[in-house]
């Protein structure tokens, strides 16, 4: 990996799926990169090093349903900053704000425990995949509605012919992916 980028590496590692979940559809699976962990360790250091920096270091991560978990929660544990998950509705047992957006056909709704955040806390929201923007800007609004600031969205995964990304970075929201791919 010496001579090889990061983000080379990190696409080798991302198996793409023909036809899944429908005709004509390139599905990027990123699982793989949880496979083997030497690719993991990779993985997360490109999170971890980033948000170590004092200018980009949140008070707490943020994790969509489902694969921001899996990322949130290990890249929270090595900032040593708290994790909060953005379940899809009716996953969370306590008082939840919600916030409902649009997909390809049809909505759908994320939730939040309402003693999540607090007003003013910093925080990184993160996905495994960027595609038309809908989820990770459900996120945020349900974020900024406790009064947090969501400072940077990352993901891994950038699909930028969605529109996801380019939308996000025009209502204000920083971005940082490791690996666009073009098509969907």
């Amino acid at each position: 990996m010496h001579s090889q980028s990061i983000n080379d590496y990190l696409r080798e590692h991302i198996r793409t799926v023909p036809d899944w979940p429908a005709p004509g559809v390139q599905f990027r699976d990123i699982t793989p990169l949880l496979q083997d962990p030497k690719v993991f360790r990779v993985l997360i250091d490109a999170f971890v090093h980033r948000y170590m920096d004092k200018a980009l270091r949140p008070d707490i991560v943020a994790g969509l349903d489902a694969r921001g978990f899996i990322l949130g929660a290990v890249v929270a544990y090595e900032l040593n900053v708290g994790f909060v998950p953005i379940r899809k509705k009716g996953k969370l047992p306590f008082t939840t704000v919600e916030e409902t957006y649009e997909l390809e056909y049809g909505s759908a709704t994320v939730e939040l425990h309402t003693d999540a955040v607090k007003a003013g806390d910093r925080v990184l929201l993160i996905d495994d995949l960027i595609a038309t923007g809908g989820t990770m800007m459900a996120g945020r609004r349900l974020l900024e509605k406790l009064g947090a600031t969501v400072t940077e969205g990352a993901a891994i995964v950038d699909l930028p012919v969605l529109g996801g990304s380019r939308k996000l970075s025009d209502s204000g929201l920083p971005l940082f992916t490791l690996v666009d791919f073009e098509g969907h």
